[in-house]
């Protein structure tokens, strides 16, 4: 969803800001409108900072260091981020107005989430956390736990995004925080399916928040009542709320809004059947996403578009948009891992100092102890033994829980934890060695590799639950398929392999036909949806490929590919002239199916039975 401050709204918003009138008003009166009209109203922001600026001289130091903080805000606005992060941080450290520091440091979070930094975002919120428990000022605890909220939704911790919301309603809020509270309770509660407010509620809070002067806010809720009706079916109620506010959303300038709202619509008027405006939409969202890492409205984007050249028939830039739609899901869904270990390791990290804190305290505890030892020299051995029991014991203690803790890090750095198989990295690892020892040997190996076919229909239809189940399910299918010293690896999104040692082109042809068989043969019906999972395989071997892993995979790729474009749901092999490692060399490829192997080259195609596995 959008992310809830006005912070990456694009370099333009600033770039040329409008004269106004200033009128008569002492520089400590300018610096407080700029504060108050910092995101509300960017040009006149803009105009007001560059009046302080002339007017330095005029301001105390506690006023010039909230110059300075509304000077980051600037940049962060437009994007800077770079030149922001490193003025915050120095005013986070430095600044002698305790709310200043405060400020700093709650955009710093801020800043850090968009710029996809997660771990440096959850350090700086576990540092301010003593400052939220103790604040007074109620506005600037509201900010804090918006800024807390705002991040905890970002990294996929919902629950816990929601409990600061709650604390935030525990406080006699302003009514702009009020709007913020609302949408983050909105926005967490969609994203983890549990959103049950009536539409009557949710215009309530748009309305609220326009009265604050806060569009931004007012069209990310829009945006998330837009979504909410799509997965109800409404969808002419979504394509009429998103098509006339178009206007308003483009002028807050705001790129992670315009790139979501137009995503959205892009693939509501693909619904609807309108090509020529989903196209639009969808290609003015690229552009507006593009700048942002891993943005799903990007992939959105380039899902509609492959969408309308399929329903064109221009298989040509079908492909190509696939293509594209397939990097940038890859793309997003390697973020949404990062995200999740990044919260993994900062939890493990502060896990880790209460640890180091404890211990010293009970080390402080055994000195005080050793102390009255040397008071005590009638007790002094056996408390002497004692205390040694004690340290080494606890030391035990912690060089156990450290192991432990080590070994499960270990684990989630190798493993896919949705189908419990080696992740791309470790695969790609493991794959590379086992090709080493085969092409040492001259043992033959075999790549296959397989895609989900339509998954993404999966999703948008059933929801992500339904697809996790699918994802699971295959990969069971694939671990019967299997032997104990074979390699199988999820590559990321739909997409799987196995490196298979000791088989040549027949064997893993069949292996990889028994495997699509099993995964046609998953039963649905338990999910209460009744739909069909089936892949795409496309099989290499080093007989015709050699040994380079990278080289399996493009051929393997290649013939997955051809797999997709004759109708899916099958299995297409790539074979070579053995002596040939020309990778410009003329491809031909094999496709199986219902037992039968049919090669296809550009010099024509003959058939011959292949036996079942």
């Amino acid at each position: 969803m959008i992310a809830v401050l006005a912070i990456q709204a694009g370099s333009a918003v600033f770039a040329a800001p409008p004269s106004f009138a200033v009128p008569t008003s002492t520089a400590g009166q300018l610096l407080q409108q700029a504060d108050d009209l910092r995101s509300a109203d960017a040009p006149r922001f803009a105009q007001l900072l560059e009046e302080l600026q002339r007017r330095q001289g005029e301001l105390d130091d506690l006023q010039r260091e909230k110059l300075r903080y509304l000077a980051a805000f600037k940049l962060a606005y437009g994007g800077s981020y770079p030149l922001a992060i490193p003025q915050l941080q120095s005013l986070h450290a430095t600044a002698r107005d305790p709310r200043i520091r405060l400020r700093a440091g709650s955009l710093l979070v801020n800043l850090y989430t968009k710029a996809r930094r997660f771990s440096d975002s959850l350090r700086q919120l576990a540092l301010m956390q003593p400052d939220i428990d103790r604040i007074e000022d109620i506005n600037l605890k509201a900010t804090l736990l918006i800024e807390a909220a705002y991040l905890h939704i970002e990294v996929g911790e919902y629950r816990q995004a929601l409990a600061y919301v709650q604390r935030m309603r525990g406080l006699s809020l302003l009514a702009r925080d009020v709007c913020y509270a609302n949408y983050l309770e909105m926005d967490a509660l969609y994203r983890s399916q549990q959103l049950l407010q009536s539409t009557a509620d949710i215009r309530r809070s748009i309305n609220q928040c326009l009265q604050e002067n806060e569009p931004i806010v007012a069209n990310s809720m829009r945006t998330v009542l837009a979504h909410k009706w799509f997965d109800e079916g409404r969808r002419d109620e979504a394509v009429s709320l998103l098509s006339s506010h178009v206007a308003d959303v483009e002028a807050t300038h705001y790129a992670y809004l315009i790139a979501e709202f137009k995503a959205l619509l892009a693939r509501l008027m693909m619904e609807k059947g309108d090509l020529p405006a989903a196209e639009t939409l969808a290609n003015e969202a690229i552009a507006q996403g593009s700048s942002m890492p891993a943005s799903y409205s990007v992939v959105d984007g380039y899902q509609t578009l492959y969408r309308v050249a399929q329903a064109r028939g221009d298989d040509e830039q079908a492909l190509v948009y696939f293509r594209r739609y397939a990097d940038a899901d890859k793309a997003y869904l390697n973020e949404v891992k990062t995200r999740e270990l990044a919260y993994q390791m900062v939890q493990h990290e502060t896990a880790q100092n209460a640890q180091k804190i404890k211990q010293l305290d009970d080390q402080n505890q055994l000195l005080r102890l050793q102390q009255q030892l040397e008071r005590q020299a009638t007790q002094n051995t056996r408390l002497l033994v004692v205390l040694m029991a004690l340290l080494l014991g606890g030391l035990g203690v912690w060089i156990y829980r450290t192991r432990r803790i080590q070994r499960s890090l270990q684990k989630m750095a190798q493993t896919d934890l949705m189908t419990d198989t080696c992740n791309r990295h470790y695969f790609t690892d493991q794959a590379e060695r086992m090709l080493a020892q085969c092409a040492a040997t001259g043992e033959d190996a075999a790549l296959i590799m397989f895609d989900l076919d339509h998954f993404k229909n999966v999703n948008d239809r059933f929801g992500h639950a339904m697809g996790d189940w699918a994802l699971k399910h295959v990969a069971s299918a694939g671990k019967h398929v299997c032997r104990r010293f074979d390699v199988l690896g999820r590559l990321g999104g739909e997409e799987f392999a196995f490196l298979m040692r000791g088989c040549d082109l027949q064997s893993a042809t069949r292996l990889a036909e028994d495997c699509r068989a099993r995964i046609a043969a998953i039963d649905t019906s338990e999910t209460g949806h009744s739909y069909p999972i089936t892949a795409s395989f496309g099989v290499a071997s080093t007989a015709s490929s050699g040994y380079q892993l990278s080289r399996l995979l493009s051929h393997a790729d290649r013939a997955l590919y051809r797999a997709k474009h004759l109708g899916r749901n099958r299995v297409c092999v790539h074979e070579g002239a053995a002596t040939s490692h020309d990778e410009d060399a003329e491809p031909v490829f094999a496709s199986a199916e219902l037992g039968e192997l049919r090669l296809v080259s550009s010099h024509g195609a003959k058939n011959f039975r292949m036996p079942h596995a």
